[in-house]
């Protein structure tokens, strides 16, 4: 069987609640916050998760309460956020679903590692799941 690791993003592996004004652009649906969020782990940490043997995949939530069109901006900022930031990590899933979506719902290998900043999340999950700092770990 595969060894997947399913990450979120915001406040996971991006500093998205680190970005000043961040709510402030959400309810004025600008993008912003997901475009210029600083990663909170390097790439070479996702590269030892490799070096390892899992294979990555990535399932975050779009903003609360937002409209389609905000929702395609947003997709489309957080696939360049991992292109630009992750650039030599081939992630094999990219679930960017509606806020509060259960997560296992969208994977294809639920009995995975998710690592997701928020406990509700990580409760829901059908396999294992750690808080971010599990990735200091690697």
């Amino acid at each position: 069987m595969e060894k997947m690791i399913y990450l979120d993003m915001d406040g996971t592996i991006a500093n998205f609640y680190g970005v000043e004004g961040w709510l402030d652009d959400l309810l004025n649906e600008n993008s912003r916050p997901y475009e210029v969020a600083e990663p909170l782990y390097d790439e070479s940490t996702l590269l030892k998760m490799v070096a390892l043997g899992y294979t990555l995949g990535i399932v975050s939530w779009l903003s609360k309460n937002s409209t389609k069109e905000f929702d395609t901006r947003v997709r489309k900022a957080k696939r360049e956020w991992l292109k630009e930031h992750y650039p030599h990590i081939e992630f094999n899933e990219i679930h960017i679903v509606k806020y509060g979506t259960p997560k296992y719902k969208v994977v294809k290998n639920i009995n995975s590692i998710l690592i997701d900043d928020e406990e509700p999340n990580r409760n829901a999950w059908k396999g294992i799941a750690y808080e971010p700092n599990f990735l200091e770990s690697f």
